[in-house]
């Protein structure tokens, strides 16, 4: 089969290589109908170190069952399926509580032990607890597919920054990022209620979008001037809820200082540092909450497909772009150089 394969920096291939199989009862094997190119997925573009071997690529999937292990009892060969970017066995106390990403028996695709998922084919560990069927949609159905496939990671991932900032109706909300996962953050603050939804970013096309999905206010500006704004247009108090979409320091410095005191700050984009200031002039002194970490998207998969499937949201506009498998490093390239939002991936 052909999967994404990346060596280092800049440096992705698509290569063919063996065909996964069933390696314990549990698994699944997945045929891809669509996956796509994360914005996390280029933090490694920027910095992975070369290696010999390469390490497979892709967390985002939408698939027909093509085999199952023989303890696999809730999916059968022939369903369409969502493949959250997190395996478990969403059986586990942790699971229950609805974090499904920590799952003690769980684990990520991507990594040196599953591979990754921009591929023709996939072995799912755990498909019981991690597979979710989607009822009554053909895998030829273009006008569904990619929100579906949204479903899997970025419109999701949004979403829990949403939910774990436990918006209220009426609520002034700062979203600070306008990638996809960002934007999917605004939709999913409009959805629980917002009031205001102040987006900071820059780039017309995708802010629109952003206003589109229930932005009323957009601050192109960064730094300190950017900061200004918003408190501008909270008349000096801030934002009661902040979701950062980016995973840098100046974001996170930006959401502590346009946060409105005793407000939460729910992070969802992947830190790209290991220390953050959290003490009296950044946290402490305004009684704020910070929350947020990796989407447990397979605790919401469920109750979002049928926003899709209704048309009450359609997180697939994310996709801006759409290429062949053979065509994922031009997809790589595309969204580094911001001339993609997110890109599609067909197989």
């Amino acid at each position: 089969m052909k999967a994404t394969i990346m060596y280092g920096a800049g440096d992705v291939r698509v290569e063919t290589v063996a065909d996964p199989t069933i390696q314990q009862p549990t698994d699944a094997i997945v045929r891809t109908v669509l996956t796509c190119v994360c914005g996390s997925d280029l933090h490694p573009y920027h910095s992975m170190p070369p290696t010999e071997h390469g390490q497979s690529m892709g967390h985002e999937l939408l698939g027909v069952v093509e085999e199952i292990g023989s303890a696999v009892t809730t999916v059968k060969k022939g369903d369409l399926v969502i493949v959250p970017f997190a395996f478990s066995d969403n059986t586990c106390l942790i699971c229950k509580d609805g974090f499904q990403t920590a799952c003690p028996h769980g684990g990520f695709f991507a990594t040196p032990d599953t591979a990754g998922l921009q591929a023709e084919l996939a072995r799912v560990p755990m498909a019981d607890g991690s597979l979710v069927v989607v009822p009554g949609v053909a895998e030829n159905d273009a006008d569904l597919l990619p929100s579906l496939l949204t479903l899997s990671d970025v419109y999701l991932t949004g979403y829990h920054a949403a939910h774990m900032a436990r918006i209220q109706a009426g609520q002034t909300v700062t979203v600070i990022g306008d990638g996809a996962v960002g934007l999917s953050a605004v939709l999913a603050a409009k959805q629980l209620g917002a009031e205001r939804i102040i987006l900071m970013g820059r780039h017309t096309a995708r802010t629109d979008l952003g206003r589109r999905w229930g932005a009323t206010d957009v601050v192109a500006e960064r730094g300190e001037e950017g900061i200004s704004k918003v408190l501008d247009l909270t008349n000096g108090s801030g934002s009661h809820v902040v979701l950062e979409a980016v995973g840098l320091m100046p974001a996170y410095e930006q959401s502590f200082k346009v946060v409105r005191a005793g407000g939460v700050i729910s992070r969802v984009g992947v830190p790209q540092y290991e220390e953050a200031p959290i003490g009296f002039m950044s946290l402490f002194g305004k009684n704020i909450t910070l929350t947020g970490g990796p989407a447990p998207v397979r605790a919401y998969i469920e109750q979002a497909i049928p926003l899709v499937l209704d048309g009450t949201i359609e997180p697939g506009k994310v996709f801006d772009r759409t290429v062949s498998i053979d065509d994922v490093p031009a997809g790589y390239a595309a969204m580094d150089a911001r001339e993609a939002l997110k890109v599609l991936v067909t197989v």
